[in-house]
């Protein structure tokens, strides 16, 4: 009898396909931190709230999927990926979505007005992030091509060089977070502390999306590479 089940569904077509899906929901929750920042830069609490609700939305689909895939995981899966390993995927990309919450959830509840000493930096720092996130996504949707090589040949070397992509837009994260820091350090006595504080916390969050993401990849290089 043939299933009805969504999810044995997806994996009857490929085993990839629902991470992919996974991922998907995961890269909507993320883009919407830029227009929650905006929100934020414009003093609008209702728009901060209104992004909040819907990157709440978001990330209970994302965990809804990842739900469904570990109970809907075959024991053993007929690819050259150990099942271990497609879990850690699915772990590393659904803290994406948590951290999109987390950072939505923050702004929503205390009152957060940026730090003018930021300029442009912050926008750009938030965009960055997401761009790291996006690009993930581009890197899990050559999956099922990768699975089609077995792991190998120009599909191996086009993601590879993908993945060094993704690096790059991390380190740029890294550059914009040590600059807001060092910022937000150089001007502390202007501030209360306790929203240094939360700043500091706010930026290492923000960061946070890149890392899940560049974790992402990472794991892949290393499959490309067994």
């Amino acid at each position: 009898m043939r299933s009805t089940s969504p999810i044995a569904r997806l994996f009857g077509r490929s085993p990839i396909t629902p991470l992919q899906e996974h991922m998907k929901a995961v890269e909507a929750c993320a883009a919407e931190v830029i227009p929650l920042f905006a929100a934020l830069a414009a003093g609008d609490g209702d728009r901060i709230r209104a992004h909040q609700a819907k990157i709440n939305t978001l990330e209970n689909q994302a965990d809804d999927i990842k739900n469904k895939i570990r109970a809907h995981l075959p024991k053993s899966l007929f690819m050259p990926v150990d099942r271990r390993d497609f879990l850690d995927m699915l772990i590393r990309q659904d803290s994406i979505a948590d951290t999109a919450q987390d950072i939505a959830g923050l702004l929503a509840q205390r009152e957060m007005p940026i730090p003018p000493t930021f300029g442009d930096d912050l926008a750009r720092y938030v965009e960055r992030n997401v761009d790291a996130v996006r690009q993930c996504g581009l890197i899990v949707n050559e999956l099922d091509e990768l699975l089609a090589m077995s792991f190998g040949g120009r599909s191996a070397e086009r993601v590879t060089a993908m993945i060094d992509e993704l690096s790059r837009i991390e380190t740029d994260t890294d550059t914009l977070g040590t600059r807001l820091v060092q910022s937000l350090f150089d001007h502390e006595d202007s501030m209360k502390p306790i929203s240094v504080v939360f700043w500091y916390e706010l930026l290492r969050e923000i960061g946070d999306l890149a890392d899940y993401a560049e974790d992402v990849g990472d794991r892949l290089r290393l499959l490309i590479a067994r």
